[in-house]
């Protein structure tokens, strides 16, 4: 007798299927090479963020410092302007002289930091530039324009370091004046 062997094929393992297999880790890979890429993204962007805001804040601190200093350099100014309209006589001469120098080096150096003073006389009133401390009447001016400034302002770029301390014409005072009696 003969014995036959019958040989049967073995199924096809799928989880064994090196083609499978790979495609499923590549993609697995690219997931996680784009989540990664991503994250690299954002951080760099949040970084980017952190150094603009830091130079900012150093820019606004540095601003603020430079705008107190020149704050506490103005009544400086002030009392030099002071002493020489109080009309010095001719035996003070030469402290006239002197006064006017340190008062011209003073303004050259608010100038080289950007800090100015503007003519006002004659021009119209501006409350967010000055401040009115008394009226006056002249009826050969408009109404409403400063007369006089009794301490100058000053202003860097267009924000205001100081508002002057001016009088304003008034005419109105005249006219109700006038029409009540």
């Amino acid at each position: 007798m003969k014995t036959e062997l019958k040989i049967q094929p073995s199924p096809k393992p799928e989880a064994n299927d090196p083609a499978g297999t790979a495609a499923t880790e590549s993609e697995a890979l690219l997931k996680d090479l784009a989540a990664q890429k991503d994250l690299h993204l954002r951080l760099a962007a949040d970084f980017e963020n952190f150094k603009r805001r830091s130079r900012q804040e150093a820019e606004s601190r540095a601003s603020t410092q430079k705008e107190a200093f020149i704050a506490e350099l103005l009544p400086v100014v002030d009392s030099l302007e002071r002493a020489l309209a109080s009309g010095a006589s001719r035996d003070s001469a030469q402290f006239h002289q002197g006064v006017e120098i340190t008062l011209k080096q003073l303004q050259q150096l608010l100038r080289q930091h950007g800090v100015e003073s503007d003519e006002i006389v004659g021009q119209p009133f501006d409350p967010h530039r000055q401040e009115a401390l008394a009226q006056g009447h002249d009826p050969a001016l408009p109404d409403h324009v400063v007369l006089t400034v009794l301490q100058r302002g000053y202003r860097r770029g267009e924000k205001i370091v100081r508002p002057a301390k001016v009088t304003v014409n008034d005419l109105t005072a005249t006219k109700q004046s006038h029409d009540g009696r």
